[in-house]
């Protein structure tokens, strides 16, 4: 297990400071917001310690409202909204200097018989073995460049691998835009069997390239295009047990955008190409002058 994995699970183990009060840090760089997808993880990890039984979440619609300051902690108030018998559901909101900058809506659900069907299909993509890291992908685009050099070789929790072009690939190349991504993901290391545990990592990685895939159709780049960006909602449904160490492909597409907002939605399926998370995002994307 590499340091960033390390860092990313005791970043998730919060500290308990009330009941269903809860205080979570962020990692020490140098960024001027806190990552969405860890905010979103660790209320996460606030709802599910206040659910006993066996019941795990199904379903979480999140808003950011503010962004994050990653330089103190972020403090996590816990409503336990409704204990029925077979369904919970909690709310929390993420605090800040006094101020609300993330709120989010949970439920849990007891392991029930059903019918099942699965409509969805695994895009037809190449195996994650055979395709080059993120880093790698990004060191054939900026080489030995001193302002990524850093940003580059640092160990990150997350091994991603895309199946599809880059938004930089994409920058200047328009016969590779597009309104779809691949992009396989697993945390490389044998994880605890806590259900949670994978559906928390889950919901860290699901943020990383959805507003990727709605600059992607407009040719557009972090780092290159004149815009600002951030995460506006985010929803989430998980349908089956997964495991987050094993290779997840995360399919996703923009169905539009206008009016500095865009909307993207995504699937995870398994190897086996099981549909085991479903996601919704809209998100800013303004133009600057």
């Amino acid at each position: 297990m590499n340091e960033a994995l390390k860092e990313l699970l005791d970043l998730l183990d919060l500290e308990q400071i009330e009941l269903d009060i809860f205080r979570g840090r962020s990692p020490e760089e140098r960024i001027q917001r806190v990552f969405g997808g860890q905010v979103a993880a660790q209320a996460l990890v606030a709802a599910g310690r206040t659910v006993t039984g066996d019941r795990n979440v199904h379903s979480l619609h999140a808003y950011f409202i503010r962004p994050g300051d990653p330089s103190i902690p972020i403090v996590y108030n816990v409503e336990r909204v409704r204990d029925g018998r077979s369904f919970s559901t909690r709310r929390v909101v993420a605090v800040q200097h006094g101020k609300a900058i993330f709120t989010m809506s949970a439920s849990f659900h007891v392991l029930e018989e059903g019918a099942e069907h699965q409509a969805s299909v695994m895009p037809a993509v190449p195996d994650p073995e055979t395709l080059p890291t993120f880093q790698e992908r990004m060191f054939e685009l900026v080489g030995d460049h001193p302002e990524f050099r850093d940003w580059l070789s640092r160990p990150r929790p997350v091994d991603s691998r895309h199946a599809s072009p880059l938004t930089w690939e994409a920058y200047d190349k328009p016969e590779l835009r597009s309104a779809k991504t691949n992009v396989w993901f697993r945390y490389d290391a044998e994880l605890p069997d806590d259900p949670l545990l994978h559906v928390v990592l889950a919901a860290y990685a699901s943020d990383f390239t959805l507003v990727d895939t709605i600059l992607l159709a407009h040719g557009m780049a972090w780092g290159v295009s004149n815009i600002m960006g951030a995460s506006l909602d985010h929803a989430m449904w998980f349908h089956r047990p997964f495991k987050a160490d094993d290779w997840l492909l995360y399919a996703q597409e923009s169905p539009w955008s206008a009016g500095a907002r865009g909307l993207a939605r995504g699937e995870m399926f398994t190897a086996s190409g099981d549909l085991v998370v479903s996601v919704v995002q809209e998100a800013m994307i303004r133009p600057l002058k």
